[in-house]
């Protein structure tokens, strides 16, 4: 069966310029159109972008719900090949679950990458009542969504309004996932998280560059954006602070 018609501002976008490639990848229930303005900011500073739509992402619910997290994993996999093609050095960056996807690439190929940006990571969550949904015989197909957890008045995340519960699971052993391969992640890091939180709670970043074997591990706080940072008031600092950390070890990689 083909896949629902993918919703205005959701689409993938990718961008070929130099020879230093970004892997972006947006959260859960959420759709490329977080990370485009990161993504596309990179491409205008010469980087080579691959910003995926993870499947069943963006179009709707009820095909979300048949998603799992193998196939987001694939999803970012097939985009990391794509840059692979184009590239000499690589890195990746990611939102809330885009974060834990983040992570778990750098664990699970310690060599792929010369530098990662997770944003809002998660590797936990501290929600019984979304836990006790993920293998509930009697759980509904759907409960309220996460998106939209944004400080700036007027921005809108194009993300689904419901969580569907089939895939509460996947979310949950992706994160576990990421987070036993953390002490294999070795590549430099720069963490960003937001201080004020209402969807992942921010004690996830400290726990992660705690657990990381990277030698360089940075911490950017936020001062004035929630969840979705990155279409929140402090997107420009993300975009400068990335691009700069990933100029940096781009030139170090080619010994410059």
């Amino acid at each position: 069966m083909s896949e629902a018609r993918v919703m205005e501002g959701a689409e993938p976008f990718y961008a070929e310029g130099g020879r230093a490639g970004v892997l972006v990848s947006h959260g859960y229930t959420g759709s490329p159109q977080s990370m485009r303005p990161l993504a596309e900011g990179l491409a205008e500073r010469g980087f080579t972008v691959a910003l995926p739509r993870l499947r069943g992402h963006g179009t709707t619910p009820e095909e979300m719900a048949a998603a799992t997290a193998a196939d987001w994993v694939a999803d970012i996999e097939g985009a990391a090949s794509w840059l692979r093609e184009r590239c000499e050095v690589l890195f990746m960056a990611g939102l809330s679950m885009g974060g834990t996807l983040t992570l778990y690439m750098a664990g699970r190929h310690p060599e792929m990458f010369a530098g990662i940006v997770p944003i809002n990571a998660a590797v936990f969550v501290n929600n019984p009542d979304l836990a006790s949904l993920a293998f509930a015989e009697d759980a509904p197909v759907e409960v309220p969504g996460v998106g939209n957890d944004i400080k700036a008045s007027g921005v809108t995340e194009l993300a689904y309004p419901v969580v569907p519960v089939p895939t509460i699971k996947e979310l949950f052993v992706l994160m576990k996932a990421a987070e036993e391969l953390l002490p294999r992640i070795v590549c430099p890091m720069l963490a960003v998280v937001s201080r004020e939180d209402h969807v992942v709670p921010p004690a996830n970043t400290e726990y992660i560059a705690g657990r990381v074997a990277s030698a360089e591990r940075e911490v950017l706080w936020l001062e004035d954006s929630y969840h979705v940072a990155t279409l929140d008031n402090d997107a420009d600092l993300i975009l400068r602070r990335a691009a700069e950390f990933f100029e940096r070890h781009a030139k170090a990689a080619r010994g410059g």
